[in-house]
């Protein structure tokens, strides 16, 4: 009886998720297809930009990509020679290279070494690194012990302190040198990937119910939810798979539980203005079906010739929202509906963008997600793969009318554990014992009360490429992932998530912008150097 009474309660809360879900969604939608094609220009916004496209890589910290910048050894890889009067960054000094409290000094990593070894990013372990603020201790937490039996893979000890330079992510050095940067921008929280997704795209990672993968039943499952109640509603601290997608848990037969979100995304606040918007991830487009379930069965090989499959389903935040999802992967109803409701329900691959683009219907906001193998995150990619899509992608859009209005948005999901001198300031904190160490259990509980939602967490990099980015630009602002949400809900007059969202401590991005008038020109960069072409 009181199984039965339990499993009542948890199905209870899991249709109150997706009540609450299902009316968030535009009371408009409808899987018929749009009858024409709407222009981003004719939404009303705040700024002159009428479009946004954030590109969101993965597992970087600031100091791994611009812990020298502007200065490149140049002893190999592609050169890179600022140009003078470049601003310094807050970056790794003489004394940090040289001296460093950590049990090892930082050193270069050349780009024969790109593919490097994962590091540890776990919630609690990046808190016991950052050591209440003297941020000497990542090579006990966050260094792993070893690659993961592929032997193309770099590692040494004390691999988790070193970076690369401009002779190696290129790219990033020189959209830095025409565009704007960051060096004071935070992840939300600690922890890994899909807590950085959804604070991308709510502020908010408590709310996460978990759910049995097969039978599709709510749970109670601290390993999946941390701090749950008695519903088994807690906070996202790990990397479940979405509950409303198909292709998770491999095509829901490993077993694992599924994660389904309560509350409101900026999807959500966007359809209720109509606004257009998407996110468009690799591979995201089925290969097949299998067991009644869509099959995300693409690959491809990285510079060192390793596979995965593009597809990450806990990359794709709005999966986790029943209002948001598109469970079956099923394709835009025409290309003239991307970016509008229909059968997609907003998610798409990253082809659906690239077709948009080309026939001039590029969606107001959009999220580009790369296929695994061009994401960044060590382990299976690498900065030369993921240069290479974005270089691509931005020399596509700059080619593109829509440049002329368009903000692009590099922003990482989380740091991968890989160093960063720089302490955040804890702006929330959380007060569990099982999961919090001194640098959160100091700091008053803030964001509605809810645990295991301490932050901000590493420093990551942060740029803004448009024809109204400040020019070479550093920026000092503290910004964090959220600040990125919030430009978009300040730009379409959105309003904000509410539910104890991180948005309403968000600093805004102007200042990384210069709206009297466009000044920075479209800089063409070679996808495979990162140098400027044209």
């Amino acid at each position: 009886m009181k199984r039965t009474r339990k499993r009542a309660t948890a199905a209870a809360a899991l249709a109150a998720t997706a009540a609450l879900a299902a009316a968030c969604a535009s009371s408009s939608a409808s899987t018929s297809a749009p009858a024409h094609a709407i222009a981003a220009e004719t939404f009303t916004t705040s700024t002159p930009i009428k479009h946004v496209v954030v590109i969101f890589g993965e597992n970087i910290s600031f100091d791994h990509y611009f812990g020298t910048y502007p200065n490149a050894t140049n002893e190999n890889g592609t050169p890179f020679h600022a140009a003078p009067g470049t601003p310094a960054v807050n970056g790794l000094t003489p004394e940090l290279l040289q001296h460093n409290p950590n049990a090892y000094n930082p050193k270069r990593l050349s780009p024969d070494q790109a593919l490097t070894c994962d590091q540890a990013h776990d919630y609690k372990k990046e808190q016991a690194a950052f050591n209440g603020g003297k941020m000497d201790k990542f090579v006990e937490y966050t260094e792993k012990d070893k690659c993961t039996g592929q032997p193309v893979l770099f590692g040494e000890p004390g691999l988790v302190m070193n970076y690369f330079d401009g002779n190696t992510v290129t790219a990033m050095w020189n959209y830095a040198q025409h565009y704007a940067l960051n060096d004071n921008s935070f992840n939300t929280v600690f922890g890994p990937s899909s807590p950085g997704a959804i604070n991308l795209v709510s502020g908010q990672t408590h709310g996460l119910q978990p759910v049995d993968s097969v039978t599709g039943e709510p749970k109670v499952d601290p390993h999946t939810a941390a701090s749950p109640d008695a519903h088994g509603v807690g906070t996202m601290i790990t990397d479940p798979d979405p509950a409303f997608d198909d292709c998770s848990d491999k095509n829901h037969t490993a077993k694992d539980n599924l994660g389904a979100f309560q509350g409101r995304n900026v999807g959500d606040l966007l359809n209720a203005r109509g606004v257009t918007w998407g996110w468009f991830e690799g591979g995201f487009r089925p290969t097949g079906e299998a067991n009644g379930y869509a099959v995300c069965g693409t690959k491809h090989p990285n510079v060192g010739g390793q596979a995965s499959v593009d597809y990450s389903p806990h990359h794709e935040p709005f999966q986790y929202y029943q209002s948001t999802s598109n469970r079956k992967h099923l394709p835009p109803s025409s290309l003239h509906a991307v970016g509008q409701q229909d059968q997609a329900n907003h998610q798409y691959d990253v082809r659906d963008f690239n077709d948009a683009l080309a026939a001039g219907t590029m969606p107001a906001v959009s999220f580009l997600k790369a296929p695994e193998y061009q994401d960044g995150h060590a382990g299976y990619s690498d900065p030369l793969d993921e240069q290479a899509f974005v270089a691509e992608e931005i020399n596509r859009i700059q080619a593109s009318p829509q440049w002329k209005n368009t903000a692009i948005v590099l922003a990482y999901d989380d740091s991968d554990g890989w160093y960063d001198h720089v302490a955040p300031k804890v702006l929330n904190g959380s007060h569990d014992s099982a999961q919090d160490a001194s640098v959160c259990t100091s700091k008053p509980v803030k964001l509605g009360g809810f645990a295991d939602r301490c932050g901000y967490g590493p420093r990551l990099p942060l740029l803004v490429i448009s024809p109204y980015s400040k020019v070479n630009h550093v920026d000092h602002t503290m910004t964090d992932q959220t600040s990125v949400l919030r430009f978009i809900e300040d730009n379409w007059h959105l309003g904000r998530i509410g539910g104890g969202s991180f948005d309403v401590l968000a600093a805004p991005l102007t200042g990384m912008f210069d709206f009297s008038h466009p000044k920075a020109k479209p800089v063409k960069l070679d996808p495979r150097s990162g140098a400027v072409v044209g």
